[in-house]
C-alpha cells in the first residue's frame, strides 16, 4: 500500500474494467454486417477481434512501465482519450482498412484493465486488495454477458455503427469519471526509464513472479479454451441454434461471478494462497468430472454448461489473488508486472484459440473440450503448489 495515496471510489474501477472488457465483445454480433457493409469476407472483419489482441498484449507490456514512471492517472486518461477517439472513428469509417486502423486504437482502454489493478495494489494492503480485485471482477462478470446481447439490440435497430457510437460515449463518460475521482496513486514512481529497466530484471528473475503468471496464464487458458471450442461444439455436435449457444458461452462468466462474490466474502479470513489453491483444484475437478461424463457417451449441453460454470467459479476464486500476488513480487514495479503477465495470458491465449479448435472438430470433441480445460486448470495448480517453496528464505 502507497502511503498518502487517495483511494478512488470503487465504481470508477469498476467501469473502467468494463468497458475495457465490452469492447472486445459488444460488437461481436455485428461482424456479419461489417463485412457487407464493407464488401469483404468475413475473415477480414475478424481481423478486427485478433487485431486487437495483438495490440491489447503490446500495450499491456509498454502502460504498466509508463505507469511506474509517469504515474497511473496520467497514462489512464491518455488511454481513455485514444479509446474514445478511436470508437468514433471505427463509428465513421468508411472502409475496412480505416475501421481496422482504428479498431486497433481502441486498444487503449487496455489501461483500464492493467492499471486498475496496479491502483488498487497502490491504496490497499495485499489481503484487501484481493478483495477489491474480487469485487470489480464480479461486478465486470456482467460485461461479457450483457455485452453481446445489448450489442445485437443496437445493431438490430440502429446499424452496427451505433454499437461504436456507444463505446465513444461510454468511453467519453469513463474520461471525465477518472479525470475527478482517480488521483495520482503511485507516488513511488521510477526516477527514469533508465532506473526502472535496470530493475525490471528483478521481476523477470523472480521464481515467484513466474508461479504467479502461470497461475494467470494457465487459468485464463482454460477460458480461452472454452471461448474456441464452445461455439464449435455447441453447433457441430450438440446441433444447438446460435441463441442457445450464447447461452453456452456465458456460463464461465456466470461461475466467474460467484467466485469472485465468494472471494470478496472469504479472502481476508482464508487466506490469498489458500483461496488461489482452492480455485485451482474447484476448477480442474469440475472440468475432468465432466470430460468424463461426456467420454461415457452422456453428451449433453447441461454437462458442458456446468464444467464451464466449474471452470468459472474456480478462475474467481483464483485471479484476484494471483493478480495481488503478481504485482507484490516488486511492488515499485506494480504496473510492469501486471502489464507483462497479462500480455502473457493473451499471447497463451491467442495460441491455445487455434489449437483447441482444431483438436475438438469430432466425434468426442465434447470430452476432449473439457478435458484441455482441465489440463490448464492442473497446470496453474501445479504453479500455486510451487508458491509456498519460493516463498522460503
Amino acid at each position: 500500500m502507497t502511503a498518502g495515496a487517495r483511494k478512488p471510489h470503487l465504481l470508477t474501477l469498476i467501469l473502467l474494467t468494463s468497458v475495457a472488457v465490452m469492447s472486445l465483445n459488444i460488437f461481436l454480433p455485428s461482424l456479419g454486417g461489417i463485412a457487407a457493409d464493407f464488401g469483404v469476407s468475413f475473415t477480414m472483419a475478424a481481423l478486427s477481434i485478433s487485431g486487437f489482441l495483438l495490440i491489447s498484449a503490446v500495450l499491456q507490456m509498454l502502460m504498466g512501465p509508463l505507469s511506474d514512471r509517469y504515474g497511473r492517472r496520467p497514462v489512464v486518461l491518455w488511454g481513455v482519450a485514444v479509446f474514445t477517439l478511436a470508437s468514433l472513428g471505427c463509428a465513421l469509417a468508411g472502409d475496412i482498412w480505416t475501421f481496422l486502423l482504428f479498431r486497433l486504437g481502441q486498444g487503449g482502454i487496455v489501461s483500464g484493465m492493467v492499471l486498475s489493478r496496479a491502483v488498487v495494489r497502490d491504496v490497499y494492503d495485499p489481503q484487501d486488495a484481493a478483495k477489491r480485485i474480487a469485487q470489480i471482477g464480479a461486478a465486470m462478470a456482467l460485461a461479457p454477458l450483457l455485452g453481446p446481447a445489448l450489442g445485437g439490440i443496437l445493431d438490430s435497430l440502429f446499424g452496427w455503427r451505433s454499437v461504436f457510437g456507444l463505446l465513444a460515449l461510454s468511453g467519453l463518460g469513463v474520461f471525465i469519471l477518472c479525470w475527478f475521482d482517480l488521483s495520482e496513486t503511485n507516488t513511488n514512481r521510477q526516477a527514469s526509464f533508465a532506473a526502472q529497466f535496470r530493475a525490471y530484471p528483478l521481476v523477470l528473475r523472480s521464481g515467484l513472479f513466474w508461479a504467479y503468471s502461470g497461475i494467470l496464464v494457465f487459468s485464463l487458458g482454460g477460458f480461452y479454451a472454452y471461448l474456441a471450442g464452445a461455439p464449435l461444439v455447441g453447433e457441430d455436435i450438440l446441433g444447438l441454434s446460435t441463441p442457445m449457444v450464447g447461452m453456452l458461452m456465458g456460463a464461465t462468466a456466470v461461475g466467474f461471478m460467484a467466485g469472485n462474490l465468494i472471494n470478496t466474502r472469504l479472502a481476508v479470513r482464508t487466506g490469498v494462497l489458500r483461496m488461489i489453491i482452492y480455485g485451482r483444484w474447484v476448477s480442474m475437478l469440475g472440468c475432468l468430472g465432466a470430460a468424463v461424463v461426456l467420454a461415457i457417451g452422456l453428451v449433453n449441453p447441461f454437462v458442458i454448461f456446468v464444467g464451464a460454470v466449474f471452470l468459472g467459479f474456480g478462475n474467481g476464486l483464483t485471479l484476484p489473488g494471483a493478480n495481488v500476488g503478481v504485482m507484490n513480487v516488486a511492488p515499485h514495479l506494480a504496473g510492469s508486472a501486471s502489464g507483462l503477465s497479462g500480455a502473457l495470458g493473451v499471447v497463451v491465449g491467442a495460441i491455445l484459440t487455434p489449437l483447441v479448435s482444431s483438436i475438438v472438430d469430432g466425434q468426442n470433441g465434447a470430452a476432449i473440450l473439457m478435458l484441455s480445460m482441465a489440463t490448464c486448470g492442473a497446470l496453474a495448480l501445479i504453479c500455486a503448489l510451487l508458491i509456498p517453496r519460493l516463498e522460503r528464505p
